[in-house]
């Protein structure tokens, strides 16, 4: 059964439509990725869904019961993990949590109880004390999970949560979500990161310009495409120098570090392409064969990079 469901939703600004009918269905206990580039709909998504944002029609519907009115009872079962840093910084880490906690009436004892537990879970037990603004980019990012799941909630929204953090605090909000989703928890995760997406998420939906063009499991979405790997052609000052002669090939995409190619005919197989770059003395070594990606995926349905 589906704990969130979203029923064509729409919803628009002065005549832009920013969610055109959205349709999503999520269970109890997915890790849900709404994965799309910046600016296609999924902030705008989450704040209808905590209630911040009144859609335009259509139904939400959390747990059998629609909330799609402003009553914002129904947040003390959403935990929401905002974009932009919401504590206050002047104050410290134990002394922000007691105060979110009182938003929640938690009763005192269960309150210092649910402090502790968070705090153990962000790693942050011994900064309690310390001043927020004092915190890195990637503690204050921590604190941030902390807040939102003080209350227990049944589902987690987390809306780019490792925005201009480092790896390794990256690597550590990856942690700390997944050991949410084993506890139980759903959580829906906002990203225009494939990495995130491929790593995390069970189950996906890629949004673009406010429609969802494609939902599934990552192997659902592998599955649209025709050709399930990739070429990929190292950078280097013998793959520059052939660039003419491989686009005779095929089209090329441009990473920082690879080439990659969509062959001009999709039904030739790979090793008649990889023949044809030897021919034209491309080195082997440059050559690379990979899994096609959420990338692939975007490419193949807008025609165009998901970062572009």
């Amino acid at each position: 059964m589906a704990i969130l469901e979203i029923q064509d939703v729409l919803k628009s600004f002065n005549g832009l439509i920013a969610l055109n009918n959205i349709n999503i269905s999520i269970h109890k206990g997915d890790f849900f990725g709404l994965l799309g580039p910046n600016g296609a709909g999924k902030s705008t998504l989450m704040n209808c869904i905590i209630g911040y944002l009144k859609t335009d029609s259509g139904k939400i519907i959390l747990d059998g019961k629609d909330i799609s009115g402003l009553d914002l009872n129904y947040r003390l079962h959403i935990g929401y993990v905002p974009q932009e840093i919401a504590l206050y910084t002047e104050l410290s880490a134990i002394q922000n949590l007691k105060i979110f906690g009182g938003f929640y009436n938690i009763p005192p004892k269960q309150l210092t109880e649910r402090i502790s537990s968070v705090l153990n879970l962000v790693q942050l037990e011994e900064r309690k004390s310390d001043i927020v603004k004092n915190f890195s980019g990637g503690m204050k990012r921590r604190l941030n999970l902390a807040v939102s799941i003080l209350h227990d909630p049944e589902i987690i929204l987390c809306d780019e949560p490792t925005v201009e953090v480092d790896p390794q605090s990256r690597n550590a909000i990856f942690d700390m979500l997944a050991k949410l989703n084993k506890s139980g928890k759903t959580i829906v995760y906002t990203t225009h990161y494939m990495e995130e997406a491929e790593k995390l998420c069970n189950k996906l939906a890629i949004i673009d310009y406010g429609k969802i063009i494609a939902e599934g499991s990552l192997t659902d979405l592998i599955d649209l495409l025709k050709k399930k790997e990739t070429i990929k052609i190292r950078k280097a000052p013998a793959s520059d120098d052939l660039i003419s002669s491989i686009k005779k090939i095929g089209d090329l995409t441009e990473t920082d570090f690879y080439y990659e190619m969509i062959p001009h005919d999709s039904t030739k197989p790979n090793s008649q392409l990889f023949r044809e770059l030897e021919d034209i003395q491309l080195p082997s070594h440059l050559l690379e064969l990979s899994r096609a990606s959420l990338e692939d995926v975007f490419l193949n349905l807008t025609g165009r990079r998901l970062r572009d």
